[in-house]
């Protein structure tokens, strides 16, 4: 009697989903500061506030866990989440930039540079990259759909 059993890949759950979100989060942040650090090192103002850990921190956190539960309820919703994602992601990079492009387009920010705004640029694209191939891994989508 020799019987194969079909298995699927365990889906991590609970705590190693947890775990793994706020793994992603402070990688991000970590990344973040270091994109941060490097802009004022190119001359970046210091008085620019969006590149100070304070508004930075907060912000990418709350990203990559706003992005994790839109992720779980297409995942679980969509009958066919990879392509829904396939579209959504990119479209919420964009629209993600447009605040970065108006704070460049505008004066009212002290120590406003352009340097400083591609550096925001930068920000929003490093979270993205590490935030998406940890929600690949951390919820996964069903393999059966498109």
């Amino acid at each position: 009697m020799s019987e194969q059993l079909a298995t699927q890949p365990a889906r991590p759950r609970g705590l190693v989903v947890t775990g793994g979100l706020i793994g992603t989060a402070a990688v991000a942040a970590v990344l973040n500061a270091v994109v941060a650090t490097a802009a004022h090192a190119l001359g970046a103002s210091h008085d620019f506030q969006p590149l100070q850990p304070s508004a930075y921190v907060p912000f990418t956190v709350f990203g990559v866990l706003a992005a994790a539960a839109a992720w779980a309820i297409i995942r679980a919703r969509s009958t066919r989440p990879a392509r829904v994602l396939r579209v959504l992601v990119p479209a919420v990079v964009l629209v993600s930039l447009v605040p970065d492009i108006m704070v460049g387009a505008t004066a009212g920010q002290p120590g406003r540079s352009w340097g400083a705004v591609v550096a925001l640029v930068v920000m929003h694209l490093v979270v993205a990259a590490v935030a998406v191939p940890a929600y690949q891994r951390l919820l996964p989508l069903p393999t059966a759909q498109n």
